[in-house]
């Protein structure tokens, strides 16, 4: 198997990595808890993407593979989501229910991130027809690689249960879980970071 190329992302690389994005969380619990309704899901996601991790793309740290099969999203420290987007967004397109849930959930990510800078993952997707090729891998190892360079933490909240095996082989580990109504659950994890041996520091 190949191991896939990661490229960092251009601004002509945005619309593609967001459609892969879109792609890989078509059958996210969490994406799909918000957007049950394929037409809405298809309509607005792509702006949740662009609210949640979009800042990436002005820092230099939105990373893709040749052939955009997968994309990630990460945020240096000290750069945050666009709260206020967000929240119109979820606002005009959300239902009530969902919008309850949602709400105290981003309240609740908040109390799990880290207090002293750190570098951020709001989004990782692969193109389901792409997966077992080892992109989620190469993608979360292109930014640990700057993580252990500058001994920063690495956080993220998984949204699906089954990607977090994988995030646990890259260093990764569970705080606890986040779950409010008829969310489904995140779980939040933190990555210290290693040194040349490959030990947390």
């Amino acid at each position: 198997m190949t191991t896939p190329i990661v490229r960092i992302a251009t601004a002509a690389d945005e619309a593609p990595i967001i459609d892969v994005l879109t792609l890989a969380f078509s059958s996210d619990p969490a994406a799909r808890s918000a957007y049950p309704d394929p037409r809405q899901f298809l309509k607005h996601f792509p702006s949740f993407a662009r609210a949640f991790g979009g800042k990436a793309f002005s820092h230099g740290s939105a990373y893709h593979v040749d052939g955009y099969g997968g994309a990630a999203l990460w945020l240096p420290p000290d750069v945050h989501p666009d709260e206020d987007a967000l929240m119109d967004l979820m606002q005009r397109t959300v239902p009530d229910q969902a919008l309850r849930d949602a709400t105290a959930v981003f309240e609740q990510m908040g109390r799990y991130h880290p207090n002293e800078p750190h570098w951020y993952l709001p989004l990782l997707g692969v193109d389901p027809s792409q997966q077992g090729k080892g992109i989620g891998s190469a993608l979360l190892q292109q930014a640990l690689k700057t993580c252990d360079r500058d001994k920063r933490l690495a956080y993220l909240e998984s949204s699906n249960p089954k990607n977090v095996p994988l995030y646990e082989r890259h260093g990764f580990e569970v705080l606890g879980t986040i779950q409010v109504g008829t969310s489904p659950t995140l779980i939040p994890m933190l990555r210290k970071p290693r040194g040349d041996d490959g030990h947390s520091s």
